[in-house]
């Protein structure tokens, strides 16, 4: 981001510094402003952004959003209450924290704009921050009718091809079903997938993210509440009352605290709920699919889950296949998303470069298919036309392809001489800037006959400047 742009923003100073980890949660907390309290915020490091901020929706957040695109993101108001139901109007500058095409945090920088009127009547303090939560908890979910379906997920892999014809075969059944795989591997494709395949398609569909609400909130969300439960309750019910005859997905279960997985087993066995405050049981009637981003085994030995509900949660389990073992499908991504930037960024991209072509094929894709998506999408906002190249990626992929290091690692078999044109034209390109562009004392760098060098040179479409 430039400071010509910087400077269109308006961020001439800042109250507040907050940074995140990938999974929101906070690492670094420093404020400036007076009308911040100081000992409230020291008190909300190694918690996640959302429950320090409970009435801030998850979709509106800056922090969610550069999380989910891994690029910065300027907002000039966002309203929200902290935990203490004290009202802040912020401008804000989020910026993610990204090593080798992962997204390990973010810095979010924060310019307190609240004025008088932010504090009149529309928005006064809140009594309850979980009443209010539990009156508008939509923030975090979505009740829209799942919109993918099999037909729209991307494979020629051997692996998923059969994850697919495996989750055809029990979308019917009413079953609990678990999805895991690496952040990026399309486990809500698979879940909305399987919904629209099944007899409850014209039933709600609701999905929540696990690790997005706090606890004694979010079993507020899930089981509903009876008026008078706690200050400011009102008669709620819950997602699984909402979502009764339809489909439930629990995104990164593995989340969830365990004393709230014991509760959520009984429903699991017996089909009941039981709102908070309440002493009848309600039946209900929804099928769970749940996901997590990390190995069951892994997560059990951990503690991230227990093993009870584990086993009860995963009658049917699928593990989906990160990019880096389906090479075969990258072909198949880039073509669908220079397809689809092309209309949304009224561009005409043909396609991308053999060396960018052997880059992606040899590169590890730890963000994997979303990481890749991203690359497509930024190099596509900067390329006028033709073919996607070297100078049109993101730095930190263009600098692994020139760490030669970077192909002695490389695990899988590939084509040899794909690999090694790759290398030589980046140890051309390093004599040539070493020899400051003169041929000759660059074939001598390389122990190459001028000709040779000047024949690969013409091969390989060096500008000597």
């Amino acid at each position: 981001m430039t400071a010509k742009k910087l400077k269109r923003m308006d961020v001439d100073y800042v109250d507040a510094i907050l940074i995140v980890d990938n999974k929101g949660k906070i690492v670094y907390s420093a404020r400036y402003n007076p009308r911040f309290d100081e000992d409230f915020y020291n008190k909300i490091i190694n918690t996640n952004y959302l429950e320090a901020y409970p009435t801030l929706a998850s979709e509106e957040s800056t922090i969610t959003q550069c999380l989910a695109q891994g690029a910065p993101v300027y907002k000039n108001n966002q309203v929200f209450y902290d935990y203490a139901g004290r009202l802040f109007n912020t401008q804000n500058l989020t910026i993610p924290i990204i090593q080798s095409g992962k997204v390990l945090g973010a810095v979010e920088l924060s310019k307190d704009i609240t004025r008088i009127q932010d504090l009149s009547e529309k928005h006064k303090k809140v009594q309850s921050v979980e009443a209010y939560l539990i009156k508008n908890a939509n923030h975090n979910r979505k009740y829209s009718n799942a919109k993918f379906r099999f037909e729209d997920i991307i494979t020629q892999n051997r692996e998923m091809l059969e994850n697919i014809n495996k989750a055809k075969l029990i979308a019917d059944s009413p079953s609990s079903v678990l999805i895991y795989g690496e952040t990026g591997t399309g486990k809500e494709l698979f879940v909305q997938s399987i919904h629209n395949q099944s007899s409850r398609r014209s039933m709600p569909f609701i999905a929540q993210n696990c690790a997005a609400l706090p606890e004694t909130l979010f079993e507020s969300i899930l089981f509903g509440c009876v008026k008078g439960a706690f200050t400011g309750a009102e008669d709620k019910q819950g997602l699984f009352e909402i979502a009764d005859g339809g489909t439930l997905f629990l995104d990164e279960i593995n989340s969830m605290s365990m004393n709230l997985q014991a509760k959520l087993l009984r429903v699991l066995q017996d089909g009941v709920v039981r709102r908070i405050g309440d002493a009848k049981d309600r039946k209900v009637d929804v099928r769970i699919i749940a996901a997590m981003n990390m190995e069951p085994m892994d997560a059990i030995n951990k503690r991230y889950i227990r093993e009870d509900i584990f086993y009860r949660l995963s009658v049917t389990s699928i593990k989906l296949t990160p990019l880096r073992k389906r090479k075969e499908d990258i072909p198949l991504f880039v073509d669908y998303f220079i397809k689809k930037y092309n209309t949304v960024l009224k561009k005409r991209v043909k396609g991308i470069s053999k060396e960018v072509e052997t880059l992606f094929y040899i590169y590890h894709w730890p963000g994997n298919v979303r990481e890749l998506q991203h690359v497509i999408e930024g190099a596509m906002n900067i390329v006028k036309g033709g073919n996607i190249e070297m100078k049109h990626l993101p730095v930190y992929l263009s600098e692994t392809a020139e760490n030669v290091s970077f192909y002695e690692e490389i695990e899988d078999i590939q084509p040899l001489n794909e690999v090694v044109e790759v290398v030589e034209k980046k140890m051309i390109l390093k004599a040539l800037e070493k020899a400051g562009g003169n041929v000759s004392k660059a074939g001598k760098l390389l122990n190459l006959p001028r000709q040779t060098l000047q024949y690969k040179i013409t091969k390989y479409k060096i500008e000597i400047e």
